[in-house]
């Protein structure tokens, strides 16, 4: 599920973000914001798990499934960068859907034919009801699928990407570093819950604010837990210990997205991302951290948002800045110390089929 909400069919403030999490669903296209309420995201999700020992059903198995994504979604941004760390992009294949969806799910419609080459169905949706034919939660990305039933194994994107982490590591690459080791893990699950509440969901909170008072309130927390991360981040270059960890990861994906879209389209206007030294420096060396960077596609992130809200921007006009050159800057925060990968090594080039292309990225 990105933050993005898929729609289909409930009130915006169940789920539909519009960020991609998709687990908002609406009535009519371009319906996230009820006038007069806090913004309050649905966070029912299928909690069916992939494990080791298969407890749920559903094995651990290479080739077995098929992770659906948006590159828009932030949500989904998180699993793209988790796989991909840990090099699990032989053992679990990754279909992509397109960054704007219509009101009844995610569809395809960058494949050949509107068609995933692999599911072969066009909306993500199909293997939703594939498995619950009366399903009426919002269909969202990220989300698991069985590829020999074709129907859908979870959408709980907090759990998927730790399960990667702990339940796929016969299947990681050599070399893939430690995101959830068991020391930090406690740690790593404090800062998570903030973020989450405050900072992944606190900019929709924002940006989907029913009422001038909600906005405010909304507002208040979001900057509020950026500066308690960002004077945590002043003197320590990751977020817990001194290797990137799965909270590294939760917060990036909101970060990059920061002065694209919320800083805007979601009026999160204290100051840029790029105008908060310490978060700047930070969002930038993991922007330049192989599998991070590499996974972003600014021109689907924008086009996702500001097509997809049409209540908060009804023209559907995307916007041609921000200036995205500094992404690559010097960011100095190697002076901090730390290893990125730990004992690991970084992950090798994306491969050809799930690279981003040079115009959808940031130009040096």
């Amino acid at each position: 599920m990105s933050e993005h909400g898929s729609p289909t069919g409930t009130p915006a403030d169940t789920s539909t973000d519009g960020s991609g999490d998709g687990s908002e669903a609406w009535s009519k296209p371009g319906t996230y914001v009820n006038p007069g309420t806090d913004f309050v995201r649905d966070t029912n999700y299928i909690e069916t798990r992939i494990t080791r020992d298969g407890a749920d059903g559903y094995p651990v198995e290479p080739g077995r499934y098929r992770l659906v994504v948006a590159r828009a979604c932030p949500w989904a941004n998180r699993a793209i960068i988790v796989r991909r760390l840990l090099g699990l992009e032989d053992a679990i294949s990754m279909g992509l859907c397109g960054p704007t969806h219509d009101p009844d799910s995610w569809t395809f419609d960058l494949d050949p034919g509107g068609v995933d080459p692999v599911l072969k169905i066009p909306r993500i949706k199909d293997a939703y009801l594939a498995r619950f034919p009366d399903y009426s939660k919002g269909i969202t990305v990220p989300a698991m699928v069985d590829v020999p039933t074709g129907q859908v194994v979870t959408n709980n994107f907090p759990q998927m990407t730790i399960d990667m982490s702990l339940e796929w590591t016969d299947h990681h690459r050599e070399g893939a570093p430690q995101l959830y080791p068991e020391h930090l893990r406690a740690e790593i699950d404090d800062v998570n819950a903030g973020i989450f509440t405050e900072i992944n969901n606190g900019v929709y909170r924002c940006g989907f604010a029913g009422s001038q008072r909600s906005y405010e309130r909304a507002y208040a927390r979001l900057f509020d837990h950026l500066d308690v991360i960002a004077e945590r981040l002043r003197d320590q270059r990751y977020l817990v210990g001194d290797t990137i960890t799965e909270a590294d990861v939760r917060l990036f994906t909101t970060l990059v997205r920061f002065d694209p879209v919320y800083h805007g389209h979601f009026k999160c206007n204290r100051a840029k991302l790029s105008e908060m030294p310490v978060l700047w420096a930070y969002a930038r060396d993991l922007f330049q951290t192989a599998g991070f960077g590499d996974t972003v596609d600014f021109s689907q992130i924008k086009r996702h948002y500001y097509v997809v809200h049409s209540d908060i921007n009804p023209t559907g006009i995307v916007p041609l800045g921000p200036d995205l050159r500094g992404w690559h800057t010097p960011h100095h925060r190697e002076q901090l110390g730390g290893r990125p990968f730990g004992e690991g090594t970084p992950p090798p080039p994306p491969r050809a089929d799930e690279t981003v292309a040079l115009q959808d990225w940031a130009p040096r």
